[in-house]
C-alpha cells in the first residue's frame, strides 16, 4: 500500500474505532467527558445528563452503513446551562425514537458545563428533516432550549 493509502485507512478504521468507543460507553451508561458521574458533578458544578444512549439499532448498523453525520456544538447563555440540560434530559428519548435516527449523543462539557456537543446519525437528509420537523424537536429545541443559547454551531458530513 502507498503512504496515502494506509493514512486512508488508518483515519478510516480510527474513525469508526471512535463512533463504536463512543457509542459503546454511551450504551453501558459511561460519559465519554468525565471518569465517573460523582467526579463530573464534582467537576463541573452541575447534574449530568442522565443519558448518553442511542437507539436500539446495533452499532455495526449505525457505522458500517451510509448515512448523514450531524455534529453540532452548542454554549448556554451565562446561567443557563443547568435548564438547558434539563430540556435536552427531556429530548434525548424522544429523538433517539426518530424513525432514521441511527445514532443520538449529547454531551456536556467536562470543564464549561455551558457547552453542549450533538453527535447524530442519520440515515440520510429525509430522516434528518424528519427530526428536524417532529414535535419534540419543535417543543425542546426550537421553542425551549434554543432562546437560551448564546452559540449554535452545525455541521454536516458524508460518512466514508
Amino acid at each position: 500500500m502507498k503512504r496515502s493509502e494506509v493514512s486512508t485507512t488508518t483515519m478510516i478504521l480510527t474513525r469508526r474505532s471512535a463512533i463504536g468507543s463512543f457509542a459503546i460507553m454511551a450504551i453501558a451508561g459511561v460519559s465519554p467527558w468525565a471518569g465517573s458521574q460523582a467526579r463530573s458533578e464534582h467537576s463541573n458544578g452541575g447534574m449530568p445528563m442522565k443519558h448518553y444512549a442511542m437507539s436500539t439499532r446495533t452499532i455495526s448498523d449505525a457505522i458500517n452503513t451510509s448515512g448523514l453525520l450531524v455534529v453540532a456544538q452548542w454554549e448556554a447563555k451565562e446561567g443557563q446551562a443547568d435548564k438547558v440540560a434539563e430540556i435536552l434530559d427531556g429530548f434525548l428519548p424522544e429523538a433517539q425514537k426518530d424513525p432514521g435516527t441511527k445514532l443520538f449523543l449529547i454531551g456536556r462539557g467536562k470543564d464549561n458545563p455551558a457547552q453542549f456537543l450533538f453527535y447524530e446519525l442519520f440515515q440520510d437528509e429525509a430522516a434528518f428533516k424528519a427530526h428536524q420537523d417532529s414535535a419534540a424537536f419543535k417543543t425542546y429545541i426550537a421553542e425551549q432550549a434554543l432562546p437560551l443559547l448564546a452559540k449554535r454551531e452545525r455541521s454536516q458530513y458524508a460518512l466514508l
